[in-house]
């Protein structure tokens, strides 16, 4: 799997977790995180939403998979397989 898609797993399972928290769990710098995230946000698959002094990161579950081997997938059936053993 990408980086991109640890982090989104990552995110999945811990929506409050700082990007630090993110980078140790994922095993890459904390900067790596913020482009990765940004590029997220960018691609409209992830919604950062303020709670307080805290960032939440909301998944938008129903987008569709870019690569055309599996554009027929979306976001949630992928976590869902990935995180179904968690």
């Amino acid at each position: 799997m990408s980086n991109h898609t640890h982090v989104l797993v990552a995110l999945a399972s811990a929506p409050g977790a700082t990007l630090r928290e993110v980078a140790t769990r994922v095993g890459i710098t904390e900067r790596a995180v913020q482009r990765i995230v940004a590029d997220l946000e960018k691609a409209g698959a992830l919604v950062k939403e303020r709670d307080g002094r805290r960032n939440l990161y909301r998944i938008r579950h129903e987008l569709h998979l870019r690569h055309p081997l599996e554009a027929h997938r979306t976001i949630g059936e992928l976590l869902e397989l990935v995180l179904s053993g968690a």
